[in-house]
């Protein structure tokens, strides 16, 4: 059984401890081995061997006492290194914080998640001050797609290191953070399973933040399944009411050229083929205009990029000072483009909410389905030579995730298939913010669909 574990989800890592037929402290130490033996590739910009043996040791007891925290308990995860965890300090994949001193405290959603049992692996790579979709860090590494073991191709950003833990079999779940698309970008790029949360549904305290509107935390993992999980531990939640539900009661809608204006030919074959698959289970699935998503793209290069305007505001001292200097030049180039008059971000924030309830309406309830990337993953070496080339890379990656973020929305992300030379595509289904719930509802349907 521990042969396979870098490939059981953690749901069911959590069902062998619950029958016994599996120690949480062999589980750890599994998982810690895999994660030494591929040190070669930067996912990890700390181990915490010592606090998770502990933590695989209190499972242990409390399972054999009958005593068990929950579904979870005595399953690894992997922490995108934001968010704070006690006696170890934070980076946010920054040279900037390398050396700084240890946190006093765990963040509210890491004690959540000791609270429901699981063990703390350690911190995952990032690109710095999670700001790019490409996952390229020249601090501490690059981390490289799992995905093609010949070619170095990026793992999707920013949370690059969760998502190579997690299709690398070096953690079964991870905890990434999603501005723009830094959960559903990696997850399409490396084939696995991602959840956006709603804004506010996570808790962000004793989190790195980059967009305070924007920012949202999530479950990065192998099944829909184990994305319910960790969304109820994350919360402090003991139970969920999240279940299965029939396909034929569900109405899906992608949108036609005029929405999905850039794939890669394999991509959109892909999400036919998805799409097809989920009529054939019973859904109703349409194809149409959607003219919100044309003008919110109009709004955002009209008055500027949300993200970028917040970013600079946030950590204005740091890329007005000489301390930029030290940061990756993309990033700062990037954070610059957030200095836009007042006006502009106030005329930013009035269209947003007007075409959010724009979009609202017109879906009337239905499912948004887009391609979670309009591309497979890039390779990295042009990336890392040519500026011009990671811009517009980095654009592309998110063409379409960084409207589930603009339009409030809540969004998981599926493994749709693969292009010719078996690198991962992805698709993502998009439900209006505060729908958490009856998306996983859905996405565990449609995870058996397809």
């Amino acid at each position: 059984m521990i042969d396979t574990l870098e490939n059981q989800s953690a749901a069911e890592i959590g069902r062998l401890i619950a029958k016994g037929g599996l120690d949480p402290v062999e589980a750890a130490e599994f998982f810690l081995d895999r994660i030494e033996r591929d040190r070669d590739n930067p996912s990890f910009i700390l181990v915490t061997r010592k606090r998770a043996l502990e933590e695989a040791e209190a499972s242990r007891k409390r399972h054999r006492e009958g005593r068990a925290a929950g579904p979870l308990d005595g399953v690894p995860i992997a922490w995108k290194d934001l968010v704070d965890m006690a006696g170890e300090r934070t980076t946010a994949g920054s040279a900037l914080y390398a050396d700084s001193p240890p946190k006093e405290r765990d963040a509210p959603i890491v004690e959540n998640l000791d609270a429901a049992g699981m063990v703390a692996l350690g911190k995952t790579n990032l690109s710095e001050f999670a700001f790019s979709a490409l996952g390229l860090n020249p601090h501490f590494g690059t981390p490289r797609n799992p995905r093609d073991p010949t070619t170095p191709r990026v793992a999707g950003g920013s949370s690059s290191g969760a998502a190579v833990a997690v299709a690398g079999g070096l953690a079964p779940c991870a905890i990434g953070s999603d501005t723009g698309g830094s959960i559903r970008a990696p997850a399409s790029f490396c084939g696995i399973v991602g959840f956006k949360t709603s804004e506010g549904r996570i808790d962000k305290q004793g989190v790195f933040p980059l967009s305070r509107t924007l920012d949202t935390i999530g479950p990065m993992a192998h099944t829909v399944e184990d994305c319910v999980l960790i969304d109820m531990a994350l919360r402090g939640q003991s139970n969920t009411p999240v279940r299965a539900i029939d396909l034929s009661g569900v109405a899906f809608v992608v949108p036609d050229k005029s929405g999905i204006d850039d794939v890669q030919p394999e991509v959109g074959a892909n999400l036919e083929t998805t799409m097809k698959r989920l009529a054939a289970a019973g859904a109703k699935v349409t194809s149409r205009p959607i003219p919100q998503i044309g003008a919110m793209r109009a709004l955002s290069a009209q008055y500027g990029s949300f993200v970028a305007i917040e970013a600079y505001a946030e950590h204005r001292a740091i890329f007005d000072s000489a301390d930029a200097q030290r940061m990756d030049r993309r990033v700062v180039k990037r954070a610059l483009g957030g200095r836009v008059p007042e006006r502009d971000a106030l005329n930013l924030q009035r269209g947003r909410e007007e075409l959010i309830a724009a979009l609202t309406d017109e879906l009337k309830g239905a499912v948004l389905v887009l391609p979670a990337t309009p591309m497979t993953a890039p390779a990295i070496d042009p990336l890392e030579r040519d500026d011009e080339a990671f811009r517009v890379a980095n654009l592309r990656a998110i063409h379409y995730t960084f409207l589930g973020n603009l339009f409030r929305m809540c969004g998981l992300a599926l493994p749709s298939g693969a292009d010719a030379a078996g690198l991962p595509t992805g698709v993502q289904f998009l439900a209006p913010g505060g729908e958490d719930e009856r998306l996983l509802s859905i996405g565990l349907s449609i995870e058996k669909a397809l």
